[in-house]
Formats: C-alpha cells, structure tokens, sequence
C-alpha cells in the first residue's frame, strides 16, 4: 500500500510538474554526485532568482554506465546532495519529494545528459494556482446549513374515549422546552394526573400524553427515561409507579415512537413533591405523576 502511495505521488509530481513547464536541470560528471563549479555557479545564480519560489520535486538520474544498484545509488547521492544545497534557502512543499532513477529512465543519446538532477518548482507568480496546477481539487468546507425552525403544533385531532374525533390544546411553551433540553435534565409533567390507585390518566391529563408525543416525533434522535412516582402511601407495595411510568411509554410506543428511546423507571414514594401524608387532593394528585429524564438529545 505504501508503495503505490508513493508511486501515485511521484507520478503527479512528475506529470504536474512537465505539466507547470518549470524546471532546472544540473549536470554532473560521470560517477560523480557532487556538483563542479560552473553547475554550483549556475544553482546560487537560479538560487538568487527564485528566492520567492517553491519547489515540488527533485529528481535524480544517471547515465547507462555501471549496474542498476551503483546507478540507483549514485541518483539518490546527486539528489541529496543538490538537496542540502538548497534547503531552508527556497520554500519547497511540504509534501515534497525525491526521486532517484539511476538509468531506469528514457535515456537521451548524450551520455552528459543523463547525468543529472532536475527541480521542479513554481515561480512566485504562479503560486496562487498551486493546488490547480498540481490537480490537487480545493477543500471547501460545506457551510453548516441553517436548521429550520420546529414549528410545534397547538392543537391536535384525536379519537376521544368514545371513538368520536375531537380536538385537543397543547402546551406548545411545554414541548419547546422537552425539545430544547439536554441530556441529565429532568422535566416535570404538570398535569398529568392519574387515578387514585391505578395507572389510568384521568380524561383531563391526555393532552399531556400527545405533547409528549408530538415532540418525540419532532426530535427523532430524543431518548427518554419516564419515571414514575405515588402518592398518599407509605410503601409502592403493588409497584404503581412503575405502571404508571410504563403506562406512558406504551402511549408513545403504541403511536410509532420506537423502543430504542424509550425507558422506564418507578420510584414509589421515594421522591414526593409534598410530604406525605397530604394534606389536601391537590398535593396527592402532584405526587401522583410521571416526569422525563432526558438520556439523548442531539
């Protein structure tokens, strides 16, 4: 895998680089890999001319003369070398590379002319269109696209308890703060009221339910935990809480909210709004409720 990473890097270097038509070219005697006077010469003077330059690539290559390991190693020396020559004197990329070829290229029929080490680079004036001349596409960063407000219903149309349709006021205030809340945070559901000694919601409450409802299905990624609480007794003996939370959460079940973000949980008398015993039907009722621990809220 490594391998054919660098093969792909190289070949755009190399295709880019031919392609941008900057490039130049030192020459070395035959076997040797540091640079005679006139081609050091040569490298201070493009040195002097390209201060605001930057390379791509540096290649290496040697003539056909001895085996494909001296050659291979010969290559690399030249580049190394021209390397230390102009390192931290020209910007050179950050992803740059060095090639050595030996005579495993195109060798041209003038021995002088295979010995060599080529630099590939972008004049000043061209570096605005790095990216586009090494093909390299632009990384845009998709920007956050603004979420619509929710509009949460004030009225829904429901089967009443006599099968008969009828229309139910929500507390829109109520579901805006469910669907605002973060995970830990814990809502009490006011008036949501049951009988005395049972699960059952008593008729006045089930606006309450379909609140809850409407804003799990706006919120698809909303987890919830419903816990439920007693009043008027000493002890859950028969485990009402638990009922009346499971209660709930097959309301929201049975109407397409899924499992997977529902849970449920009883804690008796445990957590009473008032002390217990009452002192009158309004704290009993209060203590008789259902509230949402929110686990999830993306």
């Amino acid at each position: 895998m490594k391998k054919l990473f660098s093969l792909l890097i190289f070949l755009l270097f190399f295709t880019i680089a031919m392609q941008a038509q900057e490039q130049f070219s030192l020459y070395f005697d035959s076997n040797k890999y540091d640079l005679k006077n006139e081609e050091a010469q040569r490298l201070n003077k493009w040195l002097a001319e390209n201060k605001n330059s930057k390379i791509l690539a540096i290649n290496g290559y040697t003539d056909e003369d001895g085996s494909i390991g001296m050659n291979d190693t010969l290559a690399q020396r030249r580049v190394s070398h021209v390397f230390g020559l102009i390192q931290n004197k020209v910007k050179i990329r950050d992803d740059f590379k060095t090639r050595s070829f030996g005579k495993l290229h195109k060798q041209s029929p003038v021995k002088a002319e295979n010995r060599k080490v080529t630099i590939y680079y972008l004049q000043e004036k061209d570096l605005h269109r790095e990216n586009e001349i090494l093909g390299i596409p632009e990384t845009i960063e998709n920007p956050e696209v603004a979420k619509a407000p929710i509009t949460y219903p004030s009225s829904v149309r429901v089967p009443g308890p006599g099968g008969k349709m009828e229309d139910l006021t929500l507390d829109v205030a109520f579901m805006q703060k469910i669907g605002q809340s973060k995970a830990g945070d814990k809502l009490r559901i006011d008036n949501l009221n049951f009988y005395e000694n049972s699960f059952g919601v008593m008729p006045d409450s089930r606006p309450k339910l379909y609140e809850l409802l409407e804003t799990m299905r706006l919120h698809p990624k909303l987890k919830i935990k419903l816990q439920g609480h007693v009043c008027c007794m000493k002890a859950d003996r028969s485990n009402l809480s638990t009922q009346r939370a499971k209660a709930v959460m097959q309301f929201l079940n049975l109407n397409g909210i899924e499992k997977s973000r529902l849970s449920f949980e009883g804690f008796g008398v445990s957590q009473p709004l008032y002390p217990i015993p009452e002192k009158n039907a309004e704290e009993r009722e209060a203590n008789r409720r259902v509230e949402v621990l929110i686990v999830e809220n993306n």
